[in-house]
C-alpha cells in the first residue's frame, strides 16, 4: 500500500510538472528558444487563480480567466520580446527572457506583498476514498485535468489542420509558408496554449500549498528546462515520459533518502545524475 500511495503521489507531481514542461517544449521545438519567462507566467497564473478564486467563490471561473489572460500576456511576450529579435543569436533571446522573468518576480513583489496571498477558502479539499487510498480532491483533479488538458493538445496536434500547420511550421518553417501556412499565427497560438498551461500549473501548485509568492516559479521552472533536456530537446512525448519519471523518483525518494536530502534536492540529484550519463537526454531525436 505504501508503494501504492508513493506511486500515486509521484503521478501527481509528475503531471503537474508535465504541463509545465510541455509548455516549454512546444516554444523550443518551434523557435529554438529556451523560455525562460514561462516561470513568470506560472506564477501570474497562481496569482490570478487565487485572487478571482476568493472574488468569485468558483474555481472554474478563476481558470478559464487565469488561462486565458495568462495565454494572452504569452502572445505579448512573443510579439514584444521575442519577435524582434529571433534574427539574432539564440543566447540573445535567453538573456532577455532571464532578464524579463527577473522583472515579473519584482512586478509581483511590488503588487501583491513579498509574503504571498492565501486561499480565504482553499477548494477541492474534500478527502476522497480512492483504491483504499484516502487523498484530497486536488490530487485528483490535477491528475485528471493534466490528463484532460494534454490529451486535447495531442488531438490537436494530430487530428486538425491546425495541428497538421503547427506540426509542419516545427519541422520546416519557409517550407511550410511555402504552402500558405501562416508562420506568424502559429507562433501567436504556440505562445497562447504553452502560456495557458502554465497558468493551470501555477493554480495547481499554489492549491496544494495554499499560496502564490513572487518567487514560486523558480524550482518548478528549473526542473521543467531539466525535463525538456531529459525528455530530449523539442519532444513532446518524451518530456511527458521524463516528468511522470522525475515525480516518481521525487516521491520514492523521499522515503530513502529523505532524512538528509528534501523534495526538491531528490529531484536535482537525479537530474544531474541522468544528465551526466546522457547528456543528449533520455528520448533525443536523431
Amino acid at each position: 500500500m505504501l508503494y501504492l500511495e508513493l506511486l500515486v503521489q509521484g503521478l501527481i507531481y509528475g503531471c503537474m510538472y508535465a504541463i509545465i514542461a510541455v509548455g516549454l517544449t512546444l516554444v523550443y521545438g518551434l523557435l529554438r528558444i529556451l523560455h525562460v519567462a514561462h516561470a513568470g507566467l506560472f506564477t501570474l497564473g497562481a496569482y490570478l487563480g487565487l485572487i478571482l478564486t476568493n472574488a468569485t467563490g468558483s474555481l472554474f471561473l478563476a481558470m478559464v480567466l487565469s488561462g486565458t489572460t495568462v495565454g494572452l500576456v504569452g502572445m505579448a511576450i512573443y510579439r514584444f520580446c521575442y519577435k524582434p529579435i529571433l534574427h539574432k543569436p539564440p543566447y540573445v533571446a535567453l538573456i532577455a527572457s532571464i532578464g524579463l522573468f527577473i522583472a515579473m518576480e519584482e512586478i509581483f513583489r511590488l503588487l501583491f506583498g513579498p509574503y504571498g496571498l492565501t486561499y480565504t477558502k482553499v477548494p477541492l479539499q474534500q478527502t476522497v476514498h480512492f483504491f483504499n487510498m484516502n487523498l484530497r480532491a486536488v490530487d485528483l483533479v490535477i491528475v485528471f485535468g493534466s490528463i484532460s488538458m494534454l490529451g486535447v493538445l495531442s488531438w490537436l496536434a494530430q487530428k486538425t489542420r491546425l495541428g497538421i500547420a503547427w506540426r509542419a511550421t516545427v519541422d520546416d518553417p519557409q517550407m511550410a509558408e511555402s504552402f500558405g501556412v501562416s508562420v506568424q499565427k502559429v507562433r501567436y497560438l504556440n505562445f497562447f496554449i504553452g502560456s495557458a498551461l502554465a497558468a493551470m500549473a501555477g493554480i495547481f501548485v499554489s492549491l496544494l500549498s495554499n499560496m502564490a509568492e513572487p518567487t514560486m516559479g523558480g524550482v518548478p521552472s528549473y526542473k521543467a528546462l531539466a525535463i525538456i533536456v531529459l525528455g530530449g530537446l523539442g519532444n513532446v512525448g518524451g518530456t511527458l515520459i521524463a516528468s511522470i519519471i522525475l515525480g516518481i523518483v521525487e516521491a520514492f525518494g523521499t522515503i530513502y533518502v529523505g532524512d538528509f536530502l528534501d523534495r526538491d534536492a531528490i529531484a536535482f540529484a537525479f537530474l544531474i545524475i541522468i544528465l551526466m550519463l546522457r547528456p543528449q537526454g533520455l528520448f533525443s531525436r536523431k
